[in-house]
């Protein structure tokens, strides 16, 4: 008797898996193309057609009775899933391949809820949401590292005594209209500053990390620079390699600090920070011979060498390392 009835239930099975069909994909048991009255080679507006004529007979707003609305309801679920498969055309492919491949279980499921779980959000889109973010965060960020700077400057007495310098006749005209306009102490305190941080703004040349922000520094607009950057780089080493290896031209003056920032390994705006004095000091020792920077490049080791042996701490580390050796650091130490 229970041999005879699993007999049966596999006859019940049998069409539905000869046709690849799994129950909690896609449609179940039924096809969609049969839901909507359609065949494979239906076209999309085929397909389409055939959708809004099945959902506006099974709407459940056009029937009546519990029952009628129930049944109607259910249908009307199953033709929207259905469109939904097939019109979208990577769906529809996956369902297709299910109908011809009966036999791949796995695959099946595998297709099936990695588009379901998948985000639904073009990945084009979050790649432009998140440059944008990124440009914004990195231009504030600029502006905020700016404005750091011009604030150190305000306290440092040599550039806030040569602002006040410079700003020493607009300072004395806002101290004749005081009887006019009655300012307070805390008042001039405040406007001094003001000129003061105006002047450092107008007269110093803030440069390297901390140089004044601009639209063309930001990722936004480097990468849509960026096929002229390429373009620039590779004109620019041809025609360093033209000039001044083949046809031997004398360096100019960026030229020469172009070879002595590479010598040094210091990016532009590291370069750019260093005091006027100290890029006039390497243009005079001729830093741009390799030969000349090796000379004075041991130099220095040697004269920081000197100095760290100079140094009570220097001294007193190396002779904890030399007792006790590295990595055998305690608290009583």
């Amino acid at each position: 008797m229970q041999a005879q009835g699993l007999h049966l239930v596999l006859l019940a099975l049998l069409p539905t898996l000869a046709l690849g069909l799994l129950e909690g994909l896609y449609c179940g048991k039924e096809d969609c193309y049969d839901v909507l009255g359609v065949n494979r080679e239906s076209s999309k507006s085929e397909i389409g057609k055939a959708y809004r004529q099945l959902a506006r007979r099974y709407h459940p707003d056009l029937h009546r009775g519990a029952e009628a609305k129930a049944a109607a309801e259910t249908q009307f679920k199953l033709v929207a899933t259905a469109y939904e498969i097939l019109r979208d055309e990577e769906s529809r492919t996956d369902y297709d391949y299910m109908l011809d491949n009966p036999d791949a279980y796995y695959a099946h499921y595998y297709r099936y809820y990695r588009r379901r779980v998948a985000p639904k959000v073009d990945v084009r889109v979050v790649i432009v949401v998140v440059l944008t973010i990124v440009s914004v965060i990195q231009y504030y960020s600029g502006w905020q590292r700016y404005d750091s700077a011009i604030k150190y400057f305000a306290t440092v007495p040599k550039y806030r005594n040569q602002a006040l310098d410079i700003a020493r006749d607009e300072i004395q005209e806002r101290i004749q209209k005081k009887g006019k306009n009655k300012m307070s102490k805390n008042d001039q305190r405040e406007e001094l500053e003001r000129i003061i941080r105006r002047v450092i703004e107008e007269k110093m040349d803030v440069k390297g990390g901390y140089a004044k922000p601009t639209l063309w520094d930001v990722l936004w607009v480097q990468l849509i620079i960026c096929p002229y950057t390429i373009l620039s780089f590779i004109v620019w080493h041809a025609q360093w390699f033209w000039r001044y290896t083949v046809m031997k031209q004398p360096y100019g003056r960026e030229q020469k600090l172009h070879l002595i920032r590479r010598h040094l390994g210091m990016g532009q705006h590291q370069f750019e920070a260093q005091e006027d004095k100290l890029i006039e000091e390497y243009l005079h020792l001729e830093l741009w011979e390799r030969d000349n920077f090796v000379a004075w490049k041991a130099e220095q080791d040697e004269e920081m060498k000197k100095k760290l042996a100079e140094n009570p701490r220097y001294k007193a580390y190396r002779r904890y390392m030399k007792n006790h050796g590295p990595g055998r650091i305690t608290f009583e130490d």
